[in-house]
C-alpha cells in the first residue's frame, strides 16, 4: 500500500504477511552476500513496485552489476488490484503510466526483466469462474499492451518481457482447458490485433498457483489432496512454473514442515509421475478438445464487451469486472450452503472432534526493529538530498519524464517507500472505488 512501517494504517502489519521493505538500508540487507548478478529474483508487489524495483536495482548498482543482464520479474499489475485484490494507491489512468513507464525503462536499461506479470490469480480467487479469471487476466495484458504502444513503444520491444499468472482450481479438466485456451488467445491477440512480428510476443509464458480460496480450515489434511490435483492439472495444461500451496493457507503463513510438503508433492509430481516428458498430453481429447474451445468462446465475448466499453480501464472505472466477479461469488456461495457444490468437511463429511493444529505465529519483533531501524535511518540519512531527490519525483509525475529515473534517485538517496509514494500522492491523489451496484 505504499505507507511505511511507523503509518499509522500500518499498525499491526508489518512483517506479517512478507519482508517488510522500507528503503534501500532494508534492500542492501536483504541481498548481503547475494550476487544479484547471479540469480533471478521474483517480486509479488504491485502498487509500489516501481519503487521496490528502484531499490533492488539501486543494490545491483552498488554490488557493481551491470542492469542489462540483471533477470527477474516485477508482478506490477495494477488493473487486477482494482478487479479483485484492492492493493490500489493512484487512480487508473496514472497508476497505468507507472507500469508502462517501467515498460519503457526496461526496454532500455534492463532487458532482461519481466516488467509484467499479469495476474488472474487474485480474480479467481475473489470468486470469477474459470472463464473470468481467463478472460479479464488476457483483457487486462491486452491493456498494458495497447497502453504500451499509446505511451510511443514498439510491441516487439516490451511484449517479449510479459508474462502470466494464473489459479490452478479443482474442476480438473475445466484448468486444464483454461490453460490450452489462453495460450492461443494471447498469439491470435498478439498476432491480429497488435501485429507483433516477434515470435517470443506470440508466446504465453505463465507461473501457476494452486488455488488458495480453495482450501479449508476444516480438516486442513483434506488440503494435500486437493493442491495435488491442482498442481497436476497445471503440469498438465503447460505451466511453466509452479506454486503449491500449504496445508493450512487457510489458516496461517506456513510452517516449515507444510512448506515442505508442498514442495515434495510438486517434486513427486516431476520426478515420479512421468507426466513432465511430453507436452499438452490431453491435446487431442474430444471432451479437452471441447472445453478449451467452450473457453476460447467464452473469453472473447468478453474482451468484445469490455472493447465496447473503450478498454479495460474504462471498465474498471465502471465497475463491470467487479460486479461480474461478485455476481459469480456469490452464485458459488448459495451452491454450496445448498449444498449442490459439495466441499468434502465443510458441506459433507464433517468431523466435530478435530484436533488443533499447530501454525505459525509471527511475534511483533519485527515490527519494533523496523520502527527503530526506520528512525536510525532519517537520523542519520542526507535530508537535503531526500528533498531534493522527492520533489524530482513530484515534477516527474507532473510532468512526462520516465518516473523509474527519479524513483532511482531517490533510492539512492535512502528515501523511504512511504515517502516515494507520498511525493507521488502529492500530485496523483489516491484513488476511491465506486460501488459496484
Amino acid at each position: 500500500m505504499g505507507r511505511d512501517p511507523d503509518h499509522p494504517l500500518s499498525l499491526g502489519e508489518v512483517g506479517k504477511c512478507g519482508v517488510s521493505i522500507v528503503s534501500l538500508a532494508d534492500m542492501e540487507r536483504l541481498f548481503e552476500g547475494i550476487s544479484l548478478a547471479d540469480i533471478t529474483t521474483s517480486m509479488t508487489i504491485n502498487s509500489p513496485a516501481a519503487m521496490i524495483f528502484a531499490l533492488y536495482l539501486a543494490v545491483a548498482e552498488r554490488q557493481g552489476a551491470d542492469w542489462r543482464k540483471l533477470s527477474g520479474t516485477l508482478q506490477n499489475d495494477i488493473l487486477k488490484e482494482y478487479i479483485a485484490q484492492k492493493e490500489y494507491i493512484y487512480p487508473p489512468r496514472p497508476s497505468m503510466r507507472l507500469v508502462t513507464d517501467t515498460f519503457g525503462f526496461c526496454a532500455r536499461e534492463v532487458p532482461r526483466w519481466n516488467t509484467i506479470s499479469v495476474s488472474g490469480y487474485h480474480i479467481r480467487e475473489a470468486g470469477a469462474t474459470a472463464v473470468q479469471e481467463l478472460a479479464f487476466t488476457l483483457r487486462d495484458g491486452i491493456e498494458y499492451v495497447q497502453f504500451g504502444i499509446d505511451a510511443g513503444l514498439d510491441v516487439d520491444d516490451f511484449a517479449p518481457r510479459i508474462s502470466f499468472f494464473f489459479n490452478a482450481h479443482n474442476d480438473f479438466f475445466e484448468e486444464i482447458a483454461k490453460y490450452r485456451a489462453a495460450r492461443v488467445l494471447w498469439a491470435d491477440v498478439m498476432r491480429d490485433r497488435f501485429h507483433a512480428k516477434d515470435e517470443r510476443s506470440w508466446k504465453l509464458r505463465f507461473h501457476t498457483q494452486t488455488a488458495g480460496v480453495s482450501l479449508t480450515a476444516q480438516q486442513p489434511y483434506n488440503n494435500v489432496v486437493r493442491t495435488a490435483i491442482q498442481a497436476l492439472a497445471a503440469v498438465l495444461g503447460g505451466t511453466n512454473s509452479l506454486h503449491t500451496n500449504s496445508l493450512d493457507e487457510a489458516l496461517a503463513l506456513p510452517t516449515a514442515e507444510t512448506a515442505t510438503l508442498a514442495l515434495r508433492t510438486q517434486q513427486i509430481i516431476a520426478c515420479e509421475s512421468g507426466v513432465t516428458a511430453t507436452v499438452d498430453p490431453l491435446g487431442g481429447s474430444d471432451f479437452v478438445e471441447a472445453l478449451t474451445r467452450d473457453m476460447i468462446a467464452g473469453a472473447r465475448a468478453y474482451f468484445d464487451t469490455i472493447d465496447r466499453m473503450g478498454g479495460m480501464v474504462p471498465a474498471v472505472e465502471a465497475g463491470y469486472p467487479q460486479r461480474e466477479i461478485a455476481e459469480s461469488s456469490y452464485r458459488f456461495q448459495q451452491s454450496v450452503e445448498r449444498r449442490e457444490k459439495v466441499i468434502v468437511g465443510v458441506n459433507d463429511d464433517v468431523a466435530t472432534d478435530e484436533p488443533p493444529l499447530p501454525i505459525l505465529y509471527i511475534d511483533d519483533r519485527a515490527a519494533d526493529e523496523q520502527f527503530a531501524a526506520l528512525e536510525q535511518l532519517r537520523q542519520t540519512r542526507d535530508a537535503s538530498a531526500v528533498t531534493r531527490a522527492l520533489d524530482g519525483i513530484r515534477r516527474a509525475a507532473a510532468g512526462t519524464d520516465n518516473l523509474m529515473y527519479p524513483l532511482i534517485d531517490a533510492a539512492r538517496a535512502y528515501a523511504t517507500v512511504g515517502e516515494m509514494c507520498d511525493a507521488l500522492r502529492d500530485v496523483w491523489g489516491e484513488y476511491e472505488e465506486v460501488p459496484a451496484i
